[in-house]
């Protein structure tokens, strides 16, 4: 059985061909309140996946810690790098 069509503006990004893209970025809401209801969504789909879950481990808050660890080092990076020793300077 085929699947019922669906209108470009409710497909997901996965779903939409490469030759698409540019209409279905054109039915995106990039408004500061569109933005805000789209990382609000991100948001709530990552809890429901990984933290808000029926026999939940450690594994979606140690994902989190590691994104922020690796964040944290990429910001400071510069300054860590100029305040190594050095040996022949």
């Amino acid at each position: 059985m085929a699947d019922k069509p669906v209108a470009l503006a409710q497909k997901k990004l996965m779903d939409v061909k490469l030759g698409q893209l540019p209409s279905w970025l054109g039915t995106r809401d990039f408004t500061p309140n569109g933005l805000l209801g789209s990382v609000r969504g991100g948001y709530e789909r990552y809890y429901n996946k990984y933290i808000n879950v029926r026999k939940g481990g450690i594994g979606g808050v140690a994902m989190f810690l590691a994104g922020y660890i690796a964040l944290s080092y990429l910001w400071e990076y510069d300054h860590i790098k100029h305040d190594r020793w050095r040996k022949y300077h």
